[in-house]
């Protein structure tokens, strides 16, 4: 099958032809219908991410139709599913309370095993897949990935935001619009930060209420005068410590910070103003993914028009695009995010 392939840290995948992957017991093969590029891969692909090495298939946000299906699998030939990045055990006592994203036995296609950058994926522990609901598209599925799901459960599950709260979102890539659009969705106020004005422009066309561009002053405190006193929830969405603690000053008190950017290599440990969590009495959340089980609350959402996740999709692009699409996360990226959907080209 013909996949990208990780060689070398910040240089371009190589296009090449390999093995197809054999189907687990418990598991599937996949035909790849759409995979998306996001900056986890980047964190892959410059090598920051402490897992990823050199002969890696990256591809963790895809969709695909069951060709292959081993004889603990519960699906079929023919299934078309979505995947969560996290493929949990289900037996460990973590997955036996709901909270799969914390398993202590987790399988990381893209990661740790192969990836969906490729014309086949396999999926062991096929009990984690979701199946695609009847009209929605495999590029928006795989578009989810995981920055809207990843989204979804920092919203809901870490922060419990609710309706009329003032939501403040730092940083507007995938995973940062996508909460803007559910946080607006569950009935939040809210508020996005960035340094590209054109994003925050797409931000505020989709029905944003209030863009703050950082470059152009101290945002947090823009935000405290924009929701009369601060955020009640801050979602923190690169990982850099600038927007770390402009997430926590924007805080109101007894606010609730949750980390969502993915702080790995230079920006591992970073200064962070516990002051600001002090004083304000705040609250700090981790969040990583989402619980498999959670996928019928937020595809029932997308389904009944609740809300519109298809602005997120800028551009559908080619397996050997891919590389173009990592490298430009190295500075300010525009609107919206690519996912691959052509395997040939």
């Amino acid at each position: 099958m013909r996949a990208a392939v990780l060689r070398a840290y910040n240089e371009d995948l190589s296009l090449e032809e390999v093995a197809e992957p054999l189907c687990p017991e418990d598991g599937v093969v996949l035909r790849v219908l759409a995979c998306g590029v996001c900056r986890s891969d980047w964190h892959g692909w410059t090598g920051e991410h402490p897992r990823v090495k050199p002969g890696q298939i990256p591809g963790h946000e895809y969709c695909g139709e069951v060709i292959e299906a081993g004889p603990r699998s519960q699906w079929q030939r023919g299934d078309v599913v979505v995947a969560p990045f996290i493929l949990s055990c289900g037996t460990c006592p973590s997955c036996r309370a709901g909270q799969q994203t914390v398993c202590s036995d987790q399988r990381l296609p893209g990661f740790i095993e192969p990836g969906a950058f490729a014309e086949y994926v396999a999926v062991p522990r096929d009990f984690n897949l979701a199946r695609l609901p009847e009209g929605m598209s495999p590029t928006l599925a795989a578009g989810l990935g995981c920055r809207v799901t990843t989204a979804w459960h920092a919203l809901t599950g870490r922060a419990a935001l609710q309706g009329g709260e003032w939501l403040a979102v730092h940083g507007t890539g995938g995973v940062g619009l996508s909460a803007a659009l559910l946080g607006r969705a569950l009935g939040a106020h809210v508020v996005v930060v960035d340094v590209v004005q054109e994003k925050l422009d797409h931000a505020l066309g989709l029905g944003i209420d209030a863009a703050v561009n950082a470059s152009e002053g101290d945002a947090a405190a823009q935000i405290r005068e924009i929701t009369g006193g601060g955020a009640h929830v801050s979602i923190e969405a690169l990982g850099i410590p600038v927007t770390v603690n402009a997430s926590l000053r924007c805080l109101r008190p007894l606010g609730r910070h949750v980390q969502v950017g993915m702080p790995v290599g230079h920006t591992a440990h970073m200064d962070v103003d516990m002051s600001a969590v002090y004083m304000g009495n705040l609250a700090l959340y981790g969040t990583r993914g989402m619980p498999a089980h959670r996928y019928p609350s937020l595809l029932g959402l997308i389904t009944r028009n609740k809300v519109d996740l298809s602005p997120l999709i800028a551009r559908e692009i080619g397996l050997s695009g891919a590389s173009a699409e990592l490298a430009a996360f190295n500075g300010p990226t525009p609107p919206g995010v690519a996912v691959i959907t052509d395997f040939q080209s």
